[in-house]
Order: structure tokens, then C-alpha cells, then sequence
């Protein structure tokens, strides 16, 4: 399996952008404590939804082991759950793998036989 992971770049920039939703949250949450309780509420809720985003994207930005956005497998290499739960072994995803292989660019199916990638033009590994 081959998976398409974000850069580090990305993934700081969204930690320093969860920074300043925390602020923000922080103001939100003082100025409407002023004049209703249950306002604050949605600036308590920002906060900590803010809080998780800055620390997995500043995990994910520092980590050896990033998230993957996107895994591309063979259809042998792990079978789809709600086929065999469904009984429906062939599946469009089957149909897809009869290429053979993914361009690991840009994942477009690629035949076997082709040596470059018909859809952006990369030499095939």
C-alpha cells in the first residue's frame, strides 16, 4: 500500500493557525460571558475543538510517522469489509485494480504494459 501523506509545511501552519483560534476563542468566550452565559458556551466549545487541531497538527508536523491522507492498495492487498459483509465479492473497485497498477503521483490506474503515466506523464516506477 502506498500512501499520500501531507508535508510538514501544511501541517505547522494549521498549529499556528489553531493558535489563533484558541485566542480568539479566548476573547469570544470573556466578551460574551459579559452579556450572556449561554453564548460562552460556544467560545468553551471553540476552544477545545481548537485546543485538539493545534495539538495533532503540531503532532502531525513533528512526528516521525504522519497521518495518511489518501492510501492507495491493490484490491488483493486488503478486501473491502462491506463487500464480504454483503456477500458482493466483485466490486467497481475490483474492476479498477484490472490495470494492474496506480501512478504514485497521481494515482491514475496505469496498465502494466505502460511505462510512463498516461494521465501526467511520469515515468512509472
Amino acid at each position: 500500500m502506498r500512501s499520500i501523506k501531507p508535508g510538514r509545511g501544511p501541517s505547522m501552519m494549521s498549529g499556528v493557525v489553531g493558535i489563533f483560534m484558541i485566542g480568539f476563542g479566548i476573547l469570544w468566550t470573556v466578551m460574551a460571558a459579559q452579556s450572556s452565559g449561554v453564548v460562552a458556551l460556544f467560545g468553551v466549545l471553540w476552544i477545545c475543538i481548537a485546543i485538539v487541531i493545534t495539538v495533532f497538527s503540531f503532532k502531525n508536523a513533528a512526528g516521525k510517522n504522519r497521518y495518511s491522507v489518501y492510501d492507495i492498495m491493490d484490491g488483493n492487498e486488503e478486501p473491502d469489509p462491506l463487500n464480504e459483509r454483503f456477500g458482493n465479492p466483485q466490486s467497481a473497485r475490483d474492476e479498477r485494480t484490472s490495470y494492474g497498477k496506480y501512478c504514485p503521483y497521481c494515482g491514475a490506474a496505469a496498465s502494466n504494459e505502460f511505462e510512463y503515466c498516461a494521465s501526467c506523464g511520469k515515468k512509472l516506477p
